[in-house]
């Protein structure tokens, strides 16, 4: 495992929900992770961020990471759970929340 899959592996670990993004939740630099951050936000979740325009290894590397092309990337719990487009879905089901606040319970 490289430095940057570690530095990656260790940030997941540390944090019950992390989110990988472009730009801060105060001020995202596009509209998938600014949808992403509305999304926790309405649930009232506290969330760690990684702003990958900082870093272009971790925005290189979270994408092999995980096996998944685009930026943002969500961990809850350790789990890699999907970009934008499945958080989205997930909140609109219902979903998301369950396991946002199993993850939030938990410490």
């Amino acid at each position: 495992m490289s430095d940057v899959q570690q530095k990656i592996a260790q940030q997941i670990q540390d944090n019950k929900i992390l989110i990988f993004m472009k730009g801060t939740p105060a001020f995202p630099q596009c509209g998938f992770s600014a949808a992403v951050v509305d999304v926790f936000n309405r649930l009232g979740a506290k969330y760690e961020t990684v702003n990958v325009l900082d870093d272009p290894e971790i925005r290189d590397g979270i994408k092999s990471f995980s096996n998944w092309p685009t930026i943002p990337q969500i961990y809850i719990d350790g789990k890699f759970v999907g970009g934008c487009d499945i958080v989205r879905e997930m909140y609109q089901r219902g979903e998301l929340q369950p396991l946002v606040q199993a993850a939030t319970q938990s410490s």
